[in-house]
C-alpha cells in the first residue's frame, strides 16, 4: 500500500524532526509537549497516522493530579487530552482503511508502559485576556526545572516564570494553545508560574509540572 507507506514515513520524519536537539533526555513533559504537537498537526492535516503516534506517545505518560489552585480562582474538575480521545479522533479519519484500524487497536490494547512517576496536573479555566498566577512552586537547584500548559480547545496560551525576585527566567509566547518552559535553576528556591489566555476563546488548560 504506497499511500500507507508514505504516511507512515511521514509520520516517523515528522516525529524525528519534532524531537528536541538536546542533551536532554525526552521527558515526560517533554513528552506530553510533544504528543500535543504531532496530534495538533494530525487534525490540521487530517493524517489519523500522526494523530496515532500523538497517542501512542501520551499514552506512555503517567499523569498524576495534584491539589493545586491558582491565586483567587477555584478548583477546576477535568483531565488533560487523553490517549483514548486521539485514538478515538485518528479512528474517525481512518475511512474504514482496515490497516489503520488494526493499529488502533494495537495502541488500544497495549499495556501502559508509563512512567512510574509521570508529571502531575492541575486543570484551570481562563477567559479571554484572562490571567492565572500560581503561589510560588520549589524546584531544586542543578535539577531541569519544565512547565507545560495545554489546552483541548483552540485558544493562545502563554506561560511565564519567575523567580522569587520577580525575574523572568523563561517564558513561551509564540500563538499556540499549548506552551513550554524549561530552564535549569543554579539554586533551589521558588518560582511564579503565570498563565495568560490571548484568546480567541475561553478555555479550561492543563498545567503540568516534572
Amino acid at each position: 500500500m504506497p499511500r500507507f507507506a508514505s504516511a507512515l514515513t511521514a509520520a516517523l520524519l515528522t516525529t524525528a524532526f519534532a524531537l528536541p536537539v538536546s542533551a536532554e533526555p525526552l521527558s515526560p513533559v517533554k513528552t506530553a509537549e510533544l504528543s500535543a504537537r504531532l496530534y495538533e498537526t494530525g487534525m490540521e492535516l487530517g493524517d489519523p497516522l500522526l494523530i496515532l503516534s500523538a497517542a501512542k506517545l501520551r499514552k506512555t505518560l503517567g499523569l498524576t493530579p495534584v491539589d493545586r489552585v491558582a491565586e483567587g480562582a477555584t478548583a477546576e474538575t477535568d483531565t488533560p487530552l487523553g490517549w483514548e480521545d486521539m485514538l478515538a479522533a485518528a479512528e474517525s479519519l481512518s475511512e474504514d482503511d482496515e490497516t489503520l484500524l488494526g493499529l488502533i487497536d494495537d495502541v488500544r490494547a497495549e499495556s501502559t508502559k508509563g512512567v512510574s512517576s509521570g508529571p502531575v496536573y492541575n486543570i484551570g479555566n481562563l477567559g479571554n485576556g484572562g490571567a492565572d498566577t500560581y503561589p510560588i512552586v520549589d524546584f531544586i537547584g542543578g535539577e531541569y526545572a519544565e512547565v507545560y500548559v495545554e489546552a483541548k480547545d483552540a485558544t493562545d496560551l502563554n506561560l511565564s516564570i519567575y523567580d522569587a525576585q520577580g525575574r523572568l527566567v523563561c517564558s513561551d509566547t509564540d500563538k499556540s494553545h499549548i506552551a513550554y518552559c524549561g530552564w535549569r535553576p543554579a539554586d533551589s528556591g521558588g518560582f511564579v508560574m503565570k498563565v495568560e489566555n490571548n484568546g480567541p476563546q475561553g478555555a479550561k488548560y492543563a498545567l503540568m509540572t516534572n
